[in-house]
């Protein structure tokens, strides 16, 4: 069986659409260290049902942009708003390239839909799985590549950092991680570029839509460290997942259901939303909704739509949901608000650099401000896979042969006591969003404490 070595050129932490997609784009001779703490396909990309928004031509872009600029309330970036927009259709054609299908009419056309927020239709799709198609055929490819190690069940527990004085400023300077083996052994492994593609804090909340081992983990580290976060209090709270009372992730209903039509009603079986406003909009109006009849769930009706069209459209929904008790085709489901998204993360540039040399953040870990306050519904993909090409540009860029061994010295017996170290970056976290926006906090956060 293959160990995981002392040093590499490139560690990418995390299995998602942004790892995957960064680590194709490296040239074949660099060593490649991928690791998850679970399986490689356990990640929240590979659960994305709604689809990848798509500029289909110029006379497009000032609507994507203004409805990317207004659901992040005008709080994004209009630099990184503008990159990922223009960069998206090189981004499809070269997923297309590495196998990934999307629908497409009799002649071979490119479907699109349209999901909450957006003025026109410009997202493609793979049925309702989309994040599974895009990052099962990344996992493919990368399988096919021999400088790619990918270690499942190893557990990033800390950066090697290293303080340098340049020009009388003390610069942090990252050298690698260090890591929990499969075996349970602890290692630091050195590297001259180190990746995150950690993915938000889902497994923090009690109700949220993300896989129960993605837990802020690089939030924490950074706080521990001193790394700047940018805007760690905006989190996306999905207005719409299946209502249950069993533990585990909430399961999501995609913003395209609305999208395609289906409505909300209360338990009056009166609609009280418009459906296609901003997440943030439609969530506060659910939840106000239910605060009213004091009930834990509202309905979502697709009711105007034939079985057929439903089961072409949402397979994977109305299997789920009949697996529950509920046809999508007869009758309206009870869905509840879940955490969903994380908007923050690291502080980045426009090539996914942070604050400290050799580390970078990409996908829901990073931050360049392209979402803003909000997130508009199917750019998450795409800004992930999108800042993932720029950072390896940019690590190519100015890659230095020279000086080959890392020379780091860490004391491992800090590390293991796991339970206590993840307790303290929780804290640390929940402290931050504390901060940052008590009101949010209150709401939402009070309860996983």
């Amino acid at each position: 069986m293959e160990q995981i070595k002392e040093q590499y050129d490139v560690i990418i932490v995390g299995t998602g659409a942004a790892g995957l997609f960064a680590a194709l784009q490296f040239p074949k001779d660099k060593s490649i260290l991928m690791i998850t703490k679970d399986t490689v396909e356990n990640s929240d990309s590979y659960l994305a049902q709604g689809g990848i928004c798509m500029l289909k031509s110029q006379d497009d872009f000032e609507s994507y942009y203004e409805d990317t600029m207004r659901a992040g309330r005008y709080e994004n970036c209009p630099d990184s708003v503008r990159i990922m927009i223009q960069m998206s259709p090189e981004i499809i054609e070269e997923l297309i390239k590495f196998g990934v299908e999307f629908e497409r009419d009799a002649n071979g056309n490119l479907l699109f839909t349209r999901e909450g927020a957006h003025s026109t239709f410009r997202i493609l799709y793979h049925k309702d799985v989309t994040g599974k198609e895009i990052t099962s055929r990344l996992i493919d490819r990368i399988y096919e590549r021999e400088n790619i190690h990918v270690f499942e069940y190893t557990t990033m527990l800390d950066w090697l950092i290293e303080e340098k004085k340049e020009n009388n400023r003390y610069e942090k300077c990252c050298n690698g991680i260090v890591l929990r083996c499969q075996d349970h052994t602890v290692k630091a492994v050195k590297s001259h570029v180190t990746m995150l593609a950690t993915g938000g804090m889902g497994g923090l909340f009690q109700h949220s839509t993300n896989f129960r081992h993605i837990t802020g983990d690089s939030l924490g580290i950074a706080l521990e460290h001193g790394i700047t976060l940018q805007d760690i209090n905006y989190i996306q709270i999905h207005p719409t997942t299946l209502y249950s009372t069993k533990e585990g992730r909430s399961f999501l209903i995609s913003e395209s259901v609305r999208g395609e039509g289906a409505i909300l009603l209360n338990p009056k079986n009166r609609r009280f939303v418009d459906e296609l406003l901003p997440r943030d909009v439609v969530t506060t109006a659910i939840r106000e909704e239910m605060e009213k009849f004091e009930m834990p769930y509202v309905y979502l009706s697709l009711k105007h739509m034939p079985k057929q069209e439903i089961l072409h459209r949402f397979p994977n929904i109305y299997k789920h949901c009949l697996e529950e008790g509920y046809d999508l085709s007869k009758e309206p489901i009870p869905i509840t608000p879940a955490q969903h998204y994380f908007m923050g993360g690291l502080k980045t540039d426009t090539y996914a650099q942070t604050c400290c040399e050799n580390l970078y953040a990409v996908g829901e870990t990073g931050c360049n401000g392209v979402h803003g306050a909000n997130r508009l519904a199917s750019n998450s993909l795409l800004e992930s896979l999108v800042f993932a090409k720029r950072a390896v540009q940019k690590i190519m860029g100015e890659w230095k042969e020279n000086d080959k061994s890392i020379k780091f010295n860490i004391d491992i017996s800090h590390y293991q006591d796991d339970k206590a170290l993840w307790k303290k970056y929780k804290q640390l976290i929940m402290n931050e969003i504390k901060r940052k926006d008590e009101d949010f906090y209150v709401k939402w956060c009070n309860d996983e404490n």
